[in-house]
């Protein structure tokens, strides 16, 4: 608040001046440090809701001004409501949004830069806090880093008998469904960038090229992408399902049923499928043909952001900061089975099926065109799923994402 001294008032100037003299550590006099604050922090069901709950309460209990607020504001939905409640003074102190909306965000003015970014990236993951950088400036503090990968069903199929490739899978599952009728030998939602992204990227292909930043050429069109997604649409005749019903939810549930034997998930499914009695291990993604290693993935950050709209950004950057300590990242792990953004150690028996793939993943791009990747790359995966020509989806892919 500016206050406004009375010109000739020496009294009084005095008197503030001689206050100054007992200003806290953090130059905030005693009233403001005890001012009550509630801040209001965005984010999802299903886990990280029960997350945000019980780190505001521990927050508070260190500091008891402050209110922890939660409000459902879905990961995917963040970014387009933080545009139009910011601005309206309605919006989130805090708020959880993935690392590829970055770009967005920061070109919008929606977001406040880290506090103690040299900090910040010293305690996190090293490609979290590649992620969360945007033209040499952090933003943001990385909650939780993920990658997907093959989740099996040990009463389907056995250790041993995990494919490698996915020429290996596409047999398997063939002979599978042949002697098992009623379930499915392999789920995946075909109709998910984020997922059959994978297909585009063998020989070392990636989306907007080596460092995600090549605004001029998706490589989404280019011969090593249309041989993959030609692959991935001739697993069609494994799993011979409209793309319409291949959902996320849908390939969840019947994985988390027992009618699958595989599904490409994460981490944060893994309490689902525990709870539902599965008895389930993680491998990473099988090769491409043609390749020996891993299928390339996309790696992802899952960050908290100050709002630039904000009336308690150094709060809520402090609360932010607090949800980084190991003892709040080992709580988000309990609760939602989320990879810690720091190096801190996790009892999970699937970790290692994550860790190897995660050598194999590659940051999601963060610049402003991935807004338009994902509607596009989606439409795309359903129309090539269900017979579409590939070479023509991906080109009216890449147009309607870079405009070429």
């Amino acid at each position: 608040m500016n206050k406004k001294v009375v010109k000739g008032a020496a009294v009084i100037a005095s008197a503030l001046l001689l206050g100054a003299a007992f200003v806290g550590c953090n130059g905030k006099d005693k009233a403001a440090k005890t001012e009550a604050v509630t801040l209001t922090v965005w984010e999802s069901l299903g886990g990280p809701d029960e997350f945000i709950k019980q780190a505001g309460a521990a927050y508070t209990a260190k500091h008891p001004n402050v209110t922890i607020k939660f409000v459902n504001v879905e990961l995917g939905d963040a970014t387009g409501q933080i545009a139009l409640d910011g601005p309206a003074g309605v919006g989130a102190d805090l708020f959880a949004a993935p690392h590829d909306k970055l770009g967005e965000l920061v070109t919008g003015g929606h977001v406040a830069p880290t506090v103690n970014a040299s900090a910040v990236k010293a305690d996190v993951l090293g490609a979290c806090a590649t992620a969360l950088t945007y033209n040499g400036t952090m933003y943001g503090y990385p909650v939780s880093a993920e990658t997907y990968a093959l989740f099996y069903n040990r009463n389907l199929i056995s250790d041993s008998e995990v494919p490698t490739t996915w020429e290996g899978l596409a047999s398997w599952v063939k002979n599978f469904n042949a002697a098992n009728p009623s379930k499915y030998g392999f789920v995946m939602d075909v109709g998910n960038g984020y997922y059959t992204i994978l297909f585009t990227t063998a020989n070392g292909n990636r989306l907007f090229g080596p460092s995600g930043t090549d605004t001029t050429n998706t490589r989404l069109n280019n011969a090593d992408a249309v041989k993959g997604m030609q692959f991935f649409q001739s697993l069609r005749s494994v799993l011979n399902v409209p793309a319409a019903d291949l959902g996320t939810s849908t390939c969840d549930a019947a994985f988390q049923a027992g009618q699958a034997a595989m599904h490409i998930t994460g981490l944060w499914n893994v309490v689902n499928f525990e709870n539902a009695g599965i008895d389930f291990g993680v491998a990473a993604i099988p090769s491409l043909p043609g390749e020996s290693t891993p299928a390339a993935t996309f790696s992802g950050t899952r960050a908290m952001f100050v709002s630039n709209y904000s009336d308690h950004p150094e709060e809520a950057a402090d609360f932010a900061q607090f949800l980084l300590t190991p003892e709040m990242q080992k709580l988000r792990f309990d609760l939602t089975g989320a990879m810690p953004s720091v190096n801190v150690e996790v009892s999970s028996k699937y970790m290692p099926g994550f860790l190897k793939q995660l050598d194999y993943a590659f940051p999601m791009p963060s610049i402003p065109e991935m807004g338009s990747f994902w509607e596009a790359m989606n439409s795309t995966s359903r129309n090539i799923w269900d017979g579409a020509d590939v070479q023509s989806e991906l080109n009216a892919c890449n147009s309607a994402i870079i405009g070429k």
